[in-house]
């Protein structure tokens, strides 16, 4: 595709006619003291956030509608109600009162949820579009996961259809998937933190070896394949990272936590924030350690997080946020079949070590116009490191003979800028939404491999002098440069039904410049055959994407949507320079294309029952996995390259029990049942490659189940968890049967059962827990590299204990 044949699309876009609207402003005072409160939320009943006070207490927004009905909402003040007519009134003083009691956690809990239901995001959140697409919002405040050590499995227990890698006891790492997209270090999602991206590199090597702190965490955003028009052109999606704000109602709030686990395991967490007249800050302190669950797999992690914000006028605000975690783990190493099945808690790895170093900056310009009209600027990078190092020959059982290991240095550093303008106007007297945007990013990254030294220690230096001829070296720089411009339209058509059409354009220049040593020896060693092969790529592509959003909301509780968007993923470099002993890969591989569709219903029944439940279909073309080929020498290898085209679909489905209410307890209790279940099939439409055609497609398991129940009373909140998903194949082959190095094979079967236990009394909250209580033995991973390769056995039972005060 190219741009011109597009170009009516981008002129309906930027086509927009503004009408005049109602202007409605105000204070916000408190009843015993008459004075200005900030930070009030001022809500339209039936459409979500009109506007928030400042520190005088003064609000002001613009409406079309003549009949609204305000809600005014603080956290600490009882909820005030008021329906006004804008075309006679447009002065709205308000006075709010004190609760009356001091709430139990329950009570405040169920206060927020019952008042203002945040599960999904709105049509417009900020300078963000999201009419008519799948949104999930997990909300991490009010979650009982294990926090502490980032339990994905339960932050994310209600994100339906998500795969995850479970072999991480202390969550240095995030590893998720969905849909058939493998769930390796979030690879398949553009990752952000605040908004900005937070991965290596986000054409070129989209992994995040960074995850942010749940305990720092106020909700994760989840968006699917539909976020490729306005973030990134993933087939996953957006997983946005949304840290906790300032408190602005104090100069100083403490929070400090101090976790105690199985294995050793020690987190400690504290948080500074408050809010003095312009300024405002929140920062945090996240420190790791612990043994790990095998041998040979001790780790210390390091995170520190600052954001500094200030308000320059009620218009304009600037925000700076620096993140730097830094974390050394020992690994464990992979294990065969055989191996897992004799004990999966085994290792026979003792010199595997992996360091990371990662240091994000961001600084955000948010200027408002006019209450219609928003702008925001990012100006964002990313100076990091990450080094592998350690003995992984394909054959996993085999011992560790202590000769040279292998190390692969990465270094990534890159910066961008994003520019968003949101503007809301009239169209043929409806309601419309506009926004454009574009971003820029420019990466220079580094890989190289070579000899490692012979120690036991995490030694990340070369040791090239003294093993000249090993036999896996390269070197490369690989810049990368991107340019996007995007656009939605929000187009109320009536009332109650939106469409949302979008485009994104893309240019990418992606070079690799470099070369590889190409050493043969005989069996003594000695070398035979040596060639420096100079390999220097240039690969330049522009296209367009489209998208499309249909949204019908009948009334506030209950919507239909529907979306189609179509994505791209580039090859990423790790895919095409990387010399790994356990697969090879086909000098022709290529992007992938595709597009994914959506189509749901989603609301909240009378506070009886909440519920979203979907149909969708992601459509694959060139997609890449590993299959298994014929070599030179005549034996049988992993190949990784373009397998074929391949068609997802399924139905994903959430539902929300409020059992509270149902059953008629009291303000004291809570009781609440969720299951989230996802029911998926899959096949490879067609591939030039024999044996594939109608397979199954990797990473997709036929049914995947998460359900649990929440129960409290007073200050005891109670939870437990079940997970299931059924058995999964990890090639394009279909392979049943494990080759030596444990690679390739299915990942049978399995569930887990976790509880929770937490307890509140004034400043200080105890929290507990026990995952995979019944101690069930599995696993979720075939690793090809790091931490492998072979199996990564996931974590027996363990438990940990929380304290966490608050001042």
């Amino acid at each position: 595709m190219q741009l011109k044949d597009f170009k009516f699309l981008i002129l309906f876009f930027i086509a927009i006619s503004g009408y005049a609207q109602q202007t409605v402003s105000g204070t916000v005072v408190f009843r015993e003291t008459n004075k200005p409160i900030s930070g009030v939320k001022v809500y339209d009943k039936s459409s979500g956030v009109l506007a928030e006070t400042n520190t005088d207490g003064f609000y002001q927004f613009e409406t079309t509608k003549e009949l609204i009905t305000l809600v005014f909402f603080s956290f600490e003040y009882q909820v005030e109600e008021i329906s006004i007519n804008t075309k006679n009134t447009s002065i709205v003083n308000v006075t709010l009162l004190d609760l009356s009691e001091t709430l139990s956690e329950v009570e405040i809990t169920a206060r927020k949820e019952k008042v203002f239901e945040l599960k999904r995001l709105r049509d417009v959140e900020g300078t963000s579009i999201f009419a008519g697409k799948k949104t999930e919002v997990v909300l991490v405040e009010q979650s009982m996961a294990n926090l502490a050590s980032n339990n994905a499995r339960q932050i994310y227990a209600q994100v339906a259809g998500l795969n995850i890698y479970q072999n991480d006891d202390a969550g240095l790492q995030l590893n998720i998937g969905g849909r058939g997209l493998d769930p390796n270090r979030t690879a398949n999602f553009n990752t952000r933190q605040n908004g900005y991206d937070i991965s290596a590199d986000v054409l070129g090597y989209p992994e995040s070896y960074y995850a942010t702190a749940a305990e720092g965490l106020e909700e994760i955003q989840v968006i699917r394949g539909a976020a490729s028009l306005q973030y990134g052109t993933q087939f996953g999606g957006l997983i946005n990272f949304k840290t906790k704000t300032p408190n602005q109602d104090k100069a100083l709030d403490i929070t400090l936590r101090n976790t105690l686990g199985s294995f050793g395991l020690y987190t400690n967490f504290t948080s500074l924030s408050g809010t003095k007249g312009k300024l405002s800050y929140y920062t945090f302190f996240n420190y790791k350690k612990g043994d790990g669950f095998r041998p040979n797999s001790e780790f210390e992690s390091k995170n520190v997080f600052t954001h500094l914000g200030y308000q320059i006028s009620d218009q304009t605000k600037i925000e700076g946020e620096v993140t730097y975690l830094r974390y050394l783990a020992q690994q464990a190493g992979g294990l065969t079949d055989r191996q897992f099945n004799n004990n999966p808690l085994q290792s026979n790895r003792a010199r595997n070590w992996f360091q990371v170093d990662w240091l994000l900056y961001n600084l955000k310009l948010a200027h408002q116009f006019s209450e219609n009209t928003n702008f925001t600027f990012n100006f964002f990078g990313l100076n990091a490191s990450r080094y592998a190092l350690g003995y992984r020959v394909n054959r996993v059982d085999q011992e560790d003979p202590g000769n040279e290991r292998d190390l692969i240095k990465g270094d990534y550093n890159n910066f961008g800028f994003e520019s968003r303008l949101l503007s809301k106007y009239q169209l043929f007297n409806k309601d419309a939404t506009f926004l454009i945007g574009t971003k820029f990013y420019k990466a220079n990254n580094k890989e190289q491999q070579g000899p490692g030294s012979a120690s036991f220690q995490p030694d990340f230096d070369f040791a090239t002098e003294t093993f000249p001829n090993y036999p896996n070296q390269s070197q490369f720089d690989l810049p990368n440069l991107n340019v996007s411009v995007f656009g939605e339209n929000i187009l109320y058509l009536s009332d109650k039904f939106s469409v949302t059409p979008g485009f994104r354009f893309e240019y990418i220049k992606t070079e690799s410049e470099g070369a590889f040593q190409n050493i043969n020896t005989d069996n003594a060693g000695n070398v035979i055959f040596q060639e420096t092969v100079e390999n220097n790529k240039t690969f330049d592509r522009s296209f367009v994407l489209l998208g499309l959003g249909l949204s019908y909301k009948p009334s506030s509780n209950f919507e239909t949507y529907a979306n189609i968007s179509q994505n791209y993923r580039s090859v990423t470099f790790s895919d095409i320079n990387i010399t790994n002993p356990s697969f090879q890969i086909d000098p022709n591989i290529t992007d992938e294309r595709g597009f994914t569709a959506d189509v749901g219903l989603r609301g909240n029944l009378k506070n009886y029952v909440s519920y979203d439940a979907n149909i969708f279909g992601l459509f694959y073309n060139d997609r890449i996995g590993f299959t298994q080929q014929v070599n030179s020498f005549g034996r049988i290898v992993s190949e990784r390259g373009n397998v074929g085209d391949a068609v997802i679909y399924g139905l994903e489905s959430l539902v929300d029990f409020n059992l509270k209410k149902i059953i008629g307890l009291g303000n004291n209790f809570r009781f609440n049942y969720f299951a989230n279940t996802s029911v998926i099939q899959s096949e490879y439409t067609a591939s030039e490659q024999n044996g594939i055609e109608g397979n199954r497609v990797e990473f997709v398991p036929e049914l995947n189940l998460k359900t649990g129940l929440r129960f409290g009373y007073k200050n005891v909140l109670f939870n437990i968890q079940y997970s299931y998903l059924s058995q999964q194949f990890t090639d394009a082959t279909n392979s049943k049967e494990a080759d030596l190095s444990g690679v390739v094979g299915e990942i049978p079967e399995y569930d887990i059962l976790d509880l929770s236990l937490s307890y509140s009394y004034k400043h200080f909250k105890l929290e507990t827990g026990i995952n995979n209580v019944l101690d069930n033995s599995y696993f979720t991973r075939r690793a090809t590299g790091y931490p492998g390769p072979g199996i990564i056995p996931s974590a027996p039972r363990n438990y940990y204990v929380t304290l966490q005060i608050k001042i």
